[in-house]
Protein backbone atom coordinates (compact mmCIF):
# COMPACT_ATOMS: atom_id res chain seq x y z
CA UNK A 1 0.00 0.00 0.00
CA UNK A 2 3.04 2.13 0.88
CA UNK A 3 3.82 1.93 -2.93
CA UNK A 4 0.42 2.80 -4.27
CA UNK A 5 0.65 5.78 -2.35
CA UNK A 6 3.80 6.93 -3.62
CA UNK A 7 2.56 6.38 -7.12
CA UNK A 8 -0.03 8.92 -6.81
CA UNK A 9 1.87 11.27 -5.12
CA UNK A 10 4.15 11.35 -7.61
CA UNK A 11 1.78 12.88 -9.72
CA UNK A 12 1.37 15.57 -8.23
CA UNK A 13 4.39 17.77 -8.45
CA UNK A 14 4.43 19.62 -5.55
CA UNK A 15 1.90 19.41 -2.02
CA UNK A 16 1.65 21.06 1.24
CA UNK A 17 0.78 18.40 3.43
CA UNK A 18 -1.85 19.63 6.43
CA UNK A 19 0.71 18.48 9.17
CA UNK A 20 -0.09 17.94 13.04
CA UNK A 21 2.53 14.80 14.40
CA UNK A 22 -0.23 12.60 14.73
CA UNK A 23 0.69 9.09 12.34
CA UNK A 24 -1.61 9.89 9.72
CA UNK A 25 -0.11 12.73 8.42
CA UNK A 26 3.09 11.99 9.21
CA UNK A 27 2.84 8.89 6.22
CA UNK A 28 1.68 10.92 4.77
CA UNK A 29 4.16 13.63 5.06
CA UNK A 30 6.65 10.90 4.85
CA UNK A 31 6.26 9.31 1.70
CA UNK A 32 5.66 12.42 -0.08
CA UNK A 33 8.94 13.60 0.96
CA UNK A 34 10.14 9.80 -0.29
CA UNK A 35 7.93 10.43 -3.97
CA UNK A 36 8.76 13.85 -4.52
CA UNK A 37 11.92 15.21 -2.67
CA UNK A 38 12.10 17.35 0.00
CA UNK A 39 12.18 20.52 -1.99
CA UNK A 40 8.64 20.10 -3.81
CA UNK A 41 6.91 19.36 -0.37
CA UNK A 42 5.70 21.52 2.69
CA UNK A 43 4.63 20.72 5.81
CA UNK A 44 2.02 22.93 7.45
CA UNK A 45 0.90 23.42 11.28
CA UNK A 46 -1.80 24.67 12.41
CA UNK A 47 -1.04 26.86 15.64
CA UNK A 48 -4.23 27.72 18.26
CA UNK A 49 -4.97 27.17 21.68
CA UNK A 50 -6.46 23.75 20.59
CA UNK A 51 -2.99 22.48 19.62
CA UNK A 52 -1.51 21.19 23.02
CA UNK A 53 2.11 22.73 23.54
CA UNK A 54 3.58 19.43 23.91
CA UNK A 55 1.70 18.19 20.17
CA UNK A 56 3.19 21.51 18.82
CA UNK A 57 6.76 20.61 19.96
CA UNK A 58 6.51 16.55 19.16
CA UNK A 59 5.16 17.72 15.94
CA UNK A 60 8.34 19.88 15.67
CA UNK A 61 10.78 17.55 16.78
CA UNK A 62 9.69 14.70 14.63
CA UNK A 63 9.39 17.17 10.88
CA UNK A 64 12.99 17.98 11.73
CA UNK A 65 13.71 14.04 11.85
CA UNK A 66 12.30 13.70 9.03
CA UNK A 67 13.95 16.56 7.46
CA UNK A 68 10.74 18.60 6.10
CA UNK A 69 10.78 22.18 5.66
CA UNK A 70 7.98 23.08 8.55
CA UNK A 71 5.96 26.05 8.90
CA UNK A 72 3.76 27.23 11.44
CA UNK A 73 0.64 28.28 10.95
CA UNK A 74 -1.53 30.58 13.47
CA UNK A 75 -5.15 30.21 12.99
CA UNK A 76 -8.13 31.80 14.82
CA UNK A 77 -10.90 29.79 14.92
CA UNK A 78 -10.84 30.66 18.59
CA UNK A 79 -12.06 33.71 17.79
CA UNK A 80 -15.01 32.71 15.98
CA UNK A 81 -18.40 33.14 17.71
CA UNK A 82 -19.46 30.27 15.63
CA UNK A 83 -16.62 28.11 16.67
CA UNK A 84 -17.43 29.43 20.32
CA UNK A 85 -20.55 28.30 20.16
CA UNK A 86 -19.87 24.81 20.26
CA UNK A 87 -22.81 23.91 18.12
CA UNK A 88 -22.81 19.89 17.15
CA UNK A 89 -21.23 21.54 13.83
CA UNK A 90 -18.20 23.38 15.52
CA UNK A 91 -15.60 21.21 13.26
CA UNK A 92 -16.80 22.90 10.51
CA UNK A 93 -15.87 26.39 11.45
CA UNK A 94 -12.57 25.00 12.90
CA UNK A 95 -11.66 23.18 10.07
CA UNK A 96 -13.22 26.18 7.84
CA UNK A 97 -10.54 28.25 9.64
CA UNK A 98 -7.71 26.00 9.36
CA UNK A 99 -7.43 24.21 5.68
CA UNK A 100 -8.22 28.06 4.37
CA UNK A 101 -4.85 29.28 6.15
CA UNK A 102 -3.34 26.29 4.41
CA UNK A 103 -4.62 27.03 1.38
CA UNK A 104 -3.92 30.12 1.07
CA UNK A 105 -0.15 30.01 2.45
CA UNK A 106 -0.24 26.93 -0.34
CA UNK A 107 -0.87 29.34 -3.24
CA UNK A 108 1.17 32.33 -2.04
CA UNK A 109 3.87 29.43 -2.40
CA UNK A 110 3.01 28.36 -6.13
CA UNK A 111 1.84 25.11 -4.67
CA UNK A 112 -1.66 23.49 -5.71
CA UNK A 113 -2.20 20.86 -3.91
CA UNK A 114 -2.91 20.84 -0.15
CA UNK A 115 -2.87 17.25 1.62
CA UNK A 116 -4.41 15.83 4.78
CA UNK A 117 -3.76 12.44 6.81
CA UNK A 118 -7.74 11.32 6.96
CA UNK A 119 -8.16 7.63 6.71
CA UNK A 120 -10.12 5.25 4.88
CA UNK A 121 -11.88 4.77 8.95
CA UNK A 122 -12.50 8.51 9.77
CA UNK A 123 -15.62 8.60 8.03
CA UNK A 124 -17.14 6.68 10.33
CA UNK A 125 -17.80 9.13 13.34
CA UNK A 126 -19.63 12.11 13.02
CA UNK A 127 -16.79 14.24 10.96
CA UNK A 128 -18.40 18.17 10.25
CA UNK A 129 -15.19 19.28 9.25
CA UNK A 130 -15.12 17.11 6.16
CA UNK A 131 -17.18 19.68 4.55
CA UNK A 132 -14.89 22.07 4.79
CA UNK A 133 -11.80 20.36 3.28
CA UNK A 134 -13.98 19.25 0.07
CA UNK A 135 -14.98 23.09 -0.36
CA UNK A 136 -11.56 23.85 -0.03
CA UNK A 137 -10.26 20.58 -2.37
CA UNK A 138 -8.05 19.28 0.37
CA UNK A 139 -6.50 15.78 -0.97
CA UNK A 140 -6.73 12.72 1.44
CA UNK A 141 -4.84 10.03 -0.35
CA UNK A 142 -4.90 7.64 2.76
CA UNK A 143 -8.78 7.71 2.51
CA UNK A 144 -8.60 7.39 -1.29
CA UNK A 145 -6.61 4.21 -1.42
CA UNK A 146 -8.88 2.32 1.77
CA UNK A 147 -6.29 2.72 4.03
CA UNK A 148 -7.26 1.67 7.49
CA UNK A 149 -6.04 2.98 11.17
CA UNK A 150 -4.00 -0.24 11.02
CA UNK A 151 -2.89 0.11 7.70
CA UNK A 152 -1.64 3.66 8.59
CA UNK A 153 0.12 2.10 11.60
CA UNK A 154 1.48 -0.90 9.50
CA UNK A 155 2.85 1.53 7.10
CA UNK A 156 4.50 4.01 9.68
CA UNK A 157 6.17 0.90 11.39
CA UNK A 158 7.87 -0.14 8.05
CA UNK A 159 8.75 3.59 7.19
CA UNK A 160 10.45 3.28 10.69
CA UNK A 161 8.71 6.66 11.82
CA UNK A 162 8.94 7.28 15.57
CA UNK A 163 5.43 7.55 16.24
CA UNK A 164 3.82 4.49 14.38
CA UNK A 165 2.27 3.73 17.60
CA UNK A 166 1.67 6.89 18.98
CA UNK A 167 -1.92 6.83 20.31
CA UNK A 168 -4.58 9.06 18.57
CA UNK A 169 -5.20 12.55 19.64
CA UNK A 170 -7.46 15.40 19.05
CA UNK A 171 -8.51 19.14 19.45
CA UNK A 172 -8.92 19.93 23.25
CA UNK A 173 -12.18 21.35 22.11
CA UNK A 174 -13.49 17.83 21.57
CA UNK A 175 -13.39 17.45 25.44
CA UNK A 176 -16.06 20.29 25.61
CA UNK A 177 -19.96 19.26 25.70
CA UNK A 178 -21.47 20.99 23.01
CA UNK A 179 -23.69 24.11 23.34
CA UNK A 180 -20.83 25.09 26.40
CA UNK A 181 -18.69 28.10 24.80
CA UNK A 182 -14.91 27.39 24.07
CA UNK A 183 -13.12 29.28 25.09
CA UNK A 184 -9.11 29.68 25.23
CA UNK A 185 -9.22 29.71 29.19
CA UNK A 186 -11.27 26.53 29.14
CA UNK A 187 -8.63 25.09 26.51
CA UNK A 188 -5.95 25.43 28.64
CA UNK A 189 -7.57 24.35 31.54
CA UNK A 190 -7.91 20.97 30.28
CA UNK A 191 -4.61 20.98 28.33
CA UNK A 192 -3.18 21.50 32.27
CA UNK A 193 -5.48 18.67 33.67
CA UNK A 194 -4.24 16.32 30.75
CA UNK A 195 -0.01 17.57 31.21
CA UNK A 196 -0.61 16.36 35.15
CA UNK A 197 -1.94 13.15 34.19
CA UNK A 198 0.32 12.89 31.37
CA UNK A 199 2.81 13.62 34.34
CA UNK A 200 1.51 10.70 36.39
CA UNK A 201 2.51 8.26 33.70
CA UNK A 202 -0.44 7.95 31.82
CA UNK A 203 0.12 7.82 28.26
CA UNK A 204 -3.42 8.07 26.48
CA UNK A 205 -6.67 9.66 28.02
CA UNK A 206 -9.07 12.57 27.88
CA UNK A 207 -9.85 14.95 30.25
CA UNK A 208 -14.04 15.42 29.56
CA UNK A 209 -14.91 19.21 30.84
CA UNK A 210 -18.51 19.33 32.33
CA UNK A 211 -18.24 22.75 34.10
CA UNK A 212 -16.75 21.78 37.94
CA UNK A 213 -16.54 18.36 36.96
CA UNK A 214 -13.60 16.47 35.44
CA UNK A 215 -14.60 13.03 33.51
CA UNK A 216 -11.56 11.26 32.88
CA UNK A 217 -11.21 8.43 30.39
CA UNK A 218 -8.71 6.48 30.08
CA UNK A 219 -8.31 3.00 27.96
CA UNK A 220 -10.02 0.00 29.93
CA UNK A 221 -6.41 -1.91 31.00
CA UNK A 222 -5.53 1.44 32.60
CA UNK A 223 -8.97 1.62 34.67
CA UNK A 224 -7.78 0.01 37.83
CA UNK A 225 -4.79 1.82 37.65
CA UNK A 226 -6.29 4.84 37.40
CA UNK A 227 -8.74 4.01 40.75
CA UNK A 228 -5.33 2.99 42.57
CA UNK A 229 -3.97 6.58 41.71
CA UNK A 230 -7.15 8.57 42.59
CA UNK A 231 -5.96 10.39 45.15
CA UNK A 232 -2.82 11.71 43.17
CA UNK A 233 -5.49 11.96 39.93
CA UNK A 234 -8.08 14.32 42.34
CA UNK A 235 -5.09 16.63 43.97
CA UNK A 236 -3.60 17.27 40.38
CA UNK A 237 -6.97 17.91 38.53
CA UNK A 238 -8.44 20.47 41.47
CA UNK A 239 -4.86 22.19 41.16
CA UNK A 240 -6.36 22.97 37.64
CA UNK A 241 -9.52 23.97 38.84
CA UNK A 242 -12.39 21.00 39.26
CA UNK A 243 -14.13 20.56 41.84
CA UNK A 244 -15.39 17.15 41.11
CA UNK A 245 -13.10 14.34 39.67
CA UNK A 246 -14.88 11.19 37.89
CA UNK A 247 -13.59 8.35 36.14
CA UNK A 248 -15.48 6.85 33.36
CA UNK A 249 -16.10 3.02 33.51
CA UNK A 250 -16.63 2.61 29.74
CA UNK A 251 -12.74 3.60 29.22
CA UNK A 252 -11.40 5.80 26.50
CA UNK A 253 -13.50 5.92 22.84
CA UNK A 254 -13.11 8.26 20.48
CA UNK A 255 -15.59 11.29 19.99
CA UNK A 256 -17.52 10.15 22.85
CA UNK A 257 -18.80 13.82 23.02
CA UNK A 258 -20.93 12.71 20.09
CA UNK A 259 -22.31 10.18 22.13
CA UNK A 260 -25.16 12.65 22.72
CA UNK A 261 -26.02 12.96 19.14
CA UNK A 262 -26.63 9.49 18.52
CA UNK A 263 -28.70 8.94 21.61
CA UNK A 264 -31.10 11.88 20.24
CA UNK A 265 -31.16 10.77 16.86
CA UNK A 266 -32.47 7.01 17.74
Amino acid sequence: MIQKLKSQLQLLGRVAVAYSGGVDSTVVLKVALDALGIENVIALLAVSPSLPQSEKDEAMTLAKQLGARLELLPTDEVNDPAYQANAPNRCYFCKDHVYRALRQFAEKNGVEHVLDGMNAEDTLDVRPGRAAARELKILSPLHDLGFSKQDVREAAKALGLSNWDKPAAACLASRVPYGTSVTPKLLSQIERAEAALFDLGFRELRVRHHGDVARLEVPEVDLLRAFQQRQAITKALRATGYTYITLDLAGLRSGSMNEVLKARSA
